[in-house]
């Protein structure tokens, strides 16, 4: 059985070609990692020092646990980090400061550090899931109180805030708590805690077993989901900005490969000059249908100024004639079960075509039978967006 994360699973969510490339295909890159996680790595290892040097009874001064922070900075920094931001102004500098604010404001606010007793940091071990697959259990912070509530603690540094919701709703943490139920059975709660470090504030939550187990199933269902996968399709978000295969990605490729030409060479691309010129005939084609449903109002005006249904032009006639049409009901679902109650559902209903499609690509639709009615072919969507990197 391979084991799953919460990494892992994530990756095959935000972008299947990610995962595809990071776990099936292993590709090395040439960017190790980006800004954003090398500088929590480090804000990670310094709060670990700082609960280990206290377990241990030695002396913690912010001022030593700052110092560590930057020594280590020095240490494993290297120039080829991503910095995704660096076309907003921002350069690793920012984000080492960002992160000494963090380790600094936590300190200040959790002090002496002896509100629970630590259990563990860093925790690593494996759960079975109900499927049989091992889920990898990587906890910050671990720790209980007098009486018996364990609290499991994530260090996020990122650059908003969690919301109730969104903390009622997280998988990460809500799986680990079913392995500290197993494992400590006087547990009498498990309480989720994120400590984000950037508004120096905690997001706090807690599942009941029957939540617990429906979140365990849907994962199950997730992971069925991606071994039964055969197309991992590019899904383009706001973190293709920061994964560090984006150089190789096609769609990336020809806008990685502009961004090293001359502006001479630019122009004379092949691809430069075919999207221009799609571009020019899209908006013609879109002015074109706006004249035509113009003229079609004024030559429908005409038809009834005059009270005629054919208008001759020099080589043409244009034919106006006024028919009655139906619009159906908002409320489709009530129309559909009326029609199914006087039984003509046979008589109006009709095969979607493109939700066969979905499913069938998507493995929802398997019967044989059906599928071997369909042949599968290779075809093109074509659409046109505006280049973020050129608004306004």
């Amino acid at each position: 059985m391979t084991t799953y994360s919460h990494s892992r699973v994530s990756t095959y969510e935000n972008c299947p070609y990610q995962y595809k490339l990071k776990y099936i295909d292993k590709i090395k890159v040439d960017v190790p990692t980006t800004i954003e996680a090398f500088m929590g790595s480090l804000v990670h290892e310094t709060l670990e020092k700082l609960y280990k040097d206290k377990k241990f009874k030695k002396r913690v001064s912010k001022a030593m646990l700052l110092k560590f922070y930057k020594d280590l900075w020095i240490k494993e920094y290297s120039d080829d980090i991503l910095v995704a931001k660096a076309n907003q102004g921002l350069t690793s500098e920012n984000y080492r400061k960002m992160g000494l604010k963090f380790i600094e404001d936590y300190y200040d606010k959790h002090k002496p550090f002896d509100q629970l007793t630590i259990l563990g940091l860093e925790t690593t071990d494996r759960m079975t899931l109900p499927d049989g697959n091992q889920w990898h259990v990587r906890i910050d912070k671990l720790a209980c109180d007098d009486e018996d509530n364990y609290y499991v603690c994530d260090y996020k540094t990122n650059a908003r805030m969690k919301d109730q919701e969104e903390a009622d709703a997280d998988r990460q943490l809500a799986l680990y708590s079913i392995w500290v139920k197993d494992k400590f059975k006087d547990a009498k709660s498990v309480k989720l805690i994120w400590h984000m470090l950037a508004f120096n504030k905690d997001a706090v939550s807690e599942r009941s077993d029957e939540q617990l187990e429906k979140l365990q199933q849907g994962v199950c269902d997730k992971i069925k989901e991606i071994e039964s996968a055969t197309e991992f399709p590019r899904k383009q978000t706001g973190l293709c900005n920061y994964c560090v295969y984006k150089n190789i990605c096609p769609s990336f490729k020809h806008e990685l490969g502009l961004k090293k030409k001359t502006v001479e060479e630019f122009k004379k691309d092949d691809g430069v000059k075919l999207v221009d010129e799609y571009s020019k005939v899209k908006t013609s084609l879109h002015k074109l249908k706006e004249k035509e449903d113009e003229l079609k109002g004024k030559l429908i005006d005409y038809a009834k100024q005059f009270e005629v249904d054919a208008i001759f032009g020099s080589n043409m006639i244009a034919k106006v004639k006024e028919f009655e049409k139906c619009l159906m009901p908002e409320d489709k679902e009530k129309f559909i079960s009326l029609i199914k109650e006087k039984g003509l559902w046979d008589t109006y209903s009709m095969i979607c075509s493109a939700r066969i499609n979905s499913h069938i690509i998507k493995g929802e639709l398997s019967d044989k039978d059906i599928c071997d009615c369909v042949e599968k072919i290779k075809d093109f969507r074509f659409s046109l967006a505006k280049r973020k990197d050129i608004e306004e």
